[in-house]
């Protein structure tokens, strides 16, 4: 049996044009991190100025507990309270599967949920 090991978080801004920040998460968002997500976020949402877009790389993303996914609703809120359109690109099936299951997909990217998810008590059958 081999133990879980958790993976630290490490978080890289890029900022390719004035319009756009990007975050590439590295690690685990759980409970004992998501607060550091939280806070860069909070910090590029408090004074947007010209920011359009927040993207969230999640490509290298290894975990996401349910405190990750309540920092994600976070950063969602304050984005568009700042008319700022949030991305998560490159999500990996174990994120994507997380978001469905919760009914967030949609909420968190604006895309639909996949035909087979009928939401809670579903058989996945149509």
């Amino acid at each position: 049996m081999t133990a879980f090991v958790p993976s630290p978080l490490t978080l890289i801004l890029v900022s390719p044009d004035p319009h756009t920040l990007r975050i590439a998460v590295h690690g685990d968002l759980d409970h004992a991190t998501h607060g550091e997500l939280m806070d860069t976020a909070a910090a590029a949402l408090a004074d947007p100025q010209d920011l359009r877009e927040l993207r969230i790389d999640c490509a290298e993303l290894r975990v996401c507990d349910s405190s990750g996914l309540s920092a994600l609703l976070m950063i969602h809120r304050r984005a568009t309270g700042a008319g700022v359109r949030l991305h998560l690109d490159r999500r990996g099936p174990a994120l994507d599967r997380i978001l469905t299951v919760t009914g967030i997909l949609g909420h968190l990217t604006g895309e639909p949920l996949p035909r087979h998810h009928t939401g809670q008590g579903s058989t996945g059958q149509d």
